[in-house]
Formats: structure tokens, C-alpha cells, sequence
């Protein structure tokens, strides 16, 4: 688990209002958790927030970043997630998601490289004591 300072959210939100980012933030309700999920560059951070997060930042290298949050309350969930990414040629890879904490709020990162162009089927797991939902999405990745 790491601590971040709140300029890493700032980063993730800048993100989302940049035109060249393929994706905004979608969410989905599973449950009783509203499950936030964003895909994006890792050029987007900023060098020292790639450092402090052990991110690769390349134009080949894609961020997967997952909240939970509960649908009534709206807090974040202290929760375990898992997944994977399909190719459409169905090439599968583990995504290795890493918590961070930023005050209240609690992130699940995973670094997920790809190609031009490249699409790819999600699957995550979240998972809280007898619990479980999956998120599925799919989203095509671009090389800046």
C-alpha cells in the first residue's frame, strides 16, 4: 500500500479533460458499489508521481485505475481487485493491480503495455469478505 499526495489525483483528473486521452472516466454500478474505472497513458503522470508509484511512463504503457465505492455512502472501499485483458486475437494478461491511498480515497493501478490502435477486453474482479462483483469493458488503446 502506498501514500500519495493529492497532486496524483489532480494528474488522474487532468487526464480526463485532455482531448487526446482516448477515454473519460466511466463508471458502473455493481451491486451495492459504484465501481469507477479509467484507462489511460502513462505519459500522462508526471515524472515524479511515475517514480513514486514504480509506473514505466511510455507511450506503449497504459494506466488502469479502478475505485470502489460504496453506492449509498459514496466511500471508498478497502477491498482486493484482480483481472485481465483479452486482445481481440485473445492474447490474455494478468493485470497486476497495486492500492494507493490518497487521503480517503483508495486507487487500484495496473500497468497494462500495448500496441497502436490495440483493443482489448477487461475483466476485474472486486472482491470484499464473501462478496464479489466483476467489471467488464472494452477500450482501444492508442500510442501517442
Amino acid at each position: 500500500m502506498r501514500v500519495l499526495n493529492w497532486s496524483f489525483l489532480v494528474v488522474v483528473c487532468l487526464g480526463l479533460l485532455l482531448p487526446s486521452v482516448s477515454h473519460a472516466e466511466q463508471k458502473k454500478t455493481l451491486g451495492q458499489w459504484d465501481v469507477h474505472y479509467i484507462v489511460l497513458d502513462t505519459t500522462f503522470l508526471t515524472p515524479e508521481i511515475a517514480k513514486a508509484n514504480q509506473i514505466v511512463r511510455s507511450k506503449y504503457n497504459a494506466l488502469v485505475n479502478i475505485s470502489v465505492l460504496d453506492k449509498d455512502t459514496q466511500e471508498a472501499q478497502n477491498l482486493s481487485v484482480t483481472g485481465s485483458a483479452r486482445n481481440l486475437l485473445g492474447s490474455k494478461i494478468d493485470l497486476n493491480f497495486k492500492k494507493v491511498v490518497d487521503g480517503k480515497a483508495i486507487y487500484y493501478l495496473a500497468v497494462l503495455s500495448h500496441d497502436h490502435r490495440e483493443t482489448f477486453r477487461f475483466e476485474v474482479t472486486v472482491q470484499q469478505g464473501n462478496k464479489q462483483e466483476v467489471l467488464k469493458f472494452q477500450e482501444e488503446l492508442y500510442v501517442n
